[in-house]
């Protein structure tokens, strides 16, 4: 499972973490970041809508695919986020 939000953190954001859980049945993965936040979640999950800057995508990212192929490859997804304050993503994935 290939996970985008790990740069999107660093891109966008004042900081945060990735917390990774791992067990025999699943995988889940966490995010946090203190960053401006999304504000339509709605549209932020439309493929190819993507907010970055000219400079990400030159060197390839930016692409608008992290969090719909996040969605698709994951069997639980949440998403929160607040304007001005941050993100929280978590990914749950079953491995039986």
């Amino acid at each position: 499972m290939a996970v985008k939000n790990d740069e999107n953190i660093v891109i966008f954001t004042d900081g945060g973490e990735i917390v990774a859980e791992v067990r025999p049945d699943r995988v889940r993965v966490e995010f946090r970041d203190k960053g401006p936040g999304i504000p339509d979640i709605e549209q932020a999950m439309q493929p190819g809508f993507s907010t970055a800057p000219p400079w990400v995508q030159e060197m390839g990212f930016g692409a608008g695919m992290g969090l719909p192929n996040i969605q698709s490859c994951a069997d639980e997804m949440q998403l929160e986020s607040k304007v001005g304050i941050g993100t929280h993503l978590e990914i749950v994935v079953y491995t039986r």
